[in-house]
Formats: structure tokens, sequence, C-alpha cells
């Protein structure tokens, strides 16, 4: 199978599971998660038994040697990962609404993982052209921004396969405003997109139909668009399609994006090994391309059944029957 790495920020989540009195006060109980939206989607792609790597670094801390046995600890390789001798991991407090909906609060002032230097990013990395994965927390600033460009140029060279999942967190900006020209740019250079709705409308600016014929007469392959229990819709050069996801009880909404976003990352793995198979064979082929993103919401909506990220996310045999056929063939 085809190696995955996923580029970009590990960090813990501090999620709000209760409340309690003492005294004149109500206090939040808070329990530790490993977590951060690239981190995810390599730990998802291997929990189905894919071939994960995480890039980034976290700091020498308590919170940093926590995320690296979190890593190894569900088999994903970490020897693209630095730990910075100063700089902080990054923490978010995760609240949850009624209906398992997440707010995040981001403590992230020169930690560790914008402080990644583009000479930390090595043609190693590349040569065995993985699938390359990365979301836009790193673009937030002008130097993980570059170093960002860097590392998919490099995976761009090297023919990799370029996936974004725009996983846009307003309130890590300057101004709590998403440049969308930074974002768009790397949008255009990627071969699969995920969109959130609202993250396509924000980056749309109303155009929507203008929006996607120009992602893909640039240089994506494949554009998907989640829309929480809603259908996700899907467009590609030849054709586009609607896939209902499975409806379930959300208790956790963090790492449902990431459970879809490594089921499909998983899923083109094992096609992409094969010889003379390409992702724009894969994306020419609609029956093929419902059974990817149907499996992979199927690892999204399994993913807001439980709480947290890490330990949320599916394994193969987690998922319905449906696909216990599917990759069996490779």
């Amino acid at each position: 199978m085809k190696s995955v790495i996923c580029f970009g920020e590990a960090l813990v989540d501090f999620l709000n599971t209760s409340k309690q009195t003492e005294d004149l006060l109500v206090l939040n109980n808070y329990r530790q998660y490993p977590g951060g939206a690239p981190a995810n989607a390599a730990v998802a792609v291997a929990k189905l038994g894919g071939k994960a790597y995480f890039a980034g670094q976290v700091g020498k801390d308590i919170f940093g040697d926590f995320l690296m046995t979190a890593l190894k600890k569900y088999h994903v390789n970490t020897d693209f990962v630095a730990q910075h001798p100063n700089a902080k991991t990054p923490l978010a407090f995760v609240s949850l609404d009624d209906k398992g909906e997440r707010s995040f609060i981001f403590h992230r002032h020169q930690t560790a993982d914008i402080l990644f230097n583009q000479d930390q990013i090595s043609e190693t990395w590349f040569i065995h052209e993985p699938l390359f994965h990365f979301c836009s927390n790193t673009l937030t600033d002008d130097h993980i921004a570059q170093c960002t460009n860097f590392a998919v140029k490099k995976a761009l060279q090297f023919n990799c396969a370029i996936s974004f999942d725009v996983n846009l967190r307003h309130n890590l900006w300057p101004d709590n405003r998403v440049d969308i020209d930074v974002v768009n740019q790397l949008v255009f250079k990627s071969h699969i997109i995920k969109f959130a709705k609202e993250e396509f409308e924000y980056l749309a600016q109303g155009d929507f139909s203008g929006y996607i014929n120009q992602c893909l007469k640039a240089n994506c392959q494949l554009i998907i668009i989640t829309n929480g229990a809603k259908d996700i819709c899907y467009y590609t050069k030849t054709t586009k399609g609607n896939i209902t996801p499975p409806q379930v009880n959300a208790i956790d909404t963090t790492a449902g994006g990431d459970g879809f976003i490594g089921g499909v990352l998983f899923a083109l793995s094992q096609y992409l090994n094969l010889k003379n198979v390409n992702i724009k064979h894969i994306f020419k082929d609609t029956n093929k391309l419902n059974q990817i993103i149907s499996f992979a919401a199927q690892c999204g909506a399994f993913a807001v059944t439980k709480p947290g990220a890490f330990p949320a996310l599916p394994t193969k045999t987690d998922i319905s029957k449906a696909f216990s056929d599917l990759f069996l063939e490779h």
C-alpha cells in the first residue's frame, strides 16, 4: 500500500466532559485527549490498517511526550516528528453543545508546531511517492505558511498526490479571519480537497459554481463538500454525485471530519499501490468513487459517536460489513 504523510499540528485537546459545584463555583472538568487535525488523520489511516506518518513538531514537555506516545500507540510512524527544546506544545480547550458540536479555544502563540522550519523537510519524505495530506492551520502566519508551501512544492515535484482538508479555524488567524487568498493558493495546487459546507461557501465568496470550475481547471481532481449529517457532495472533472452518510447519535464531532478524510486517504492508499493506477483513473470510475466516499462517510460517522479524537476513530472491523470486501483484492 502507499504510505500517507500527514503534515501539520499535533496538539492536546482538553475536552469539557462535565461540570461540578464546589463552594460558590461551578467548575468545568476537562479530560486530556491527543488531537490536531493532521495527527487525527494519520491515526485514522493507521487504525484502518494503512501506513501512516505524522510530520510536524511538538514541544519537549509533558504534552509533547504524551502526543508522541499516543501516536506510537496507534502505530503512526513518528520519524518525521521533532520535539522543540524550548517552544511549548499547542493546546486546545473544547466545549460541546447539546448536539455534540464543538467549539475551540486555542493556546497557540509561538508554539512548537508553527516554529517548524523548512530545513526540517527532507526529500526522503517523498521518494516513494506517498499521499501528502495537510490542513490550513499551517497557513496562519508567514513562517509556517512558507514551510507548508515548500512541503507541497516538494511533494508535487516527486509526483505525490496532494490532499488538503481546509479545516478553517478563524480564531487562529490575524483579526480572527481566514485569509482567503492564502488558503486558495493551496486549494488550487492540491489534487483532493475536502471542505465543510460553510468553509466552501466562505472561500467561494458567493460564486459556488465558478469556484468549483476554477478548482477543477487548476490541479484539483476531486472536491468533497461535507455538511454534517446531510448529504456529501463531490465533484470531479467528469462527474458529480451525492452520498448520504449514516445517521448516528453524535456525542462529540471533534474527529468526524478527520475520520472521514482518513477513510478517503486509506482507500486511496490501497488503490494507488496498484500497477498503472493513478488518481485520474480512480476518479473517472464513478462506482469506485462512490465506494470510497461511502466508506469514508462510515468512518466519519463512527468517530462522532465517541468522545475525543484518537480513541474515537474506527478500525476497519468497526465499519459496516458492507465494506468488508472493498479492499480485499489489494
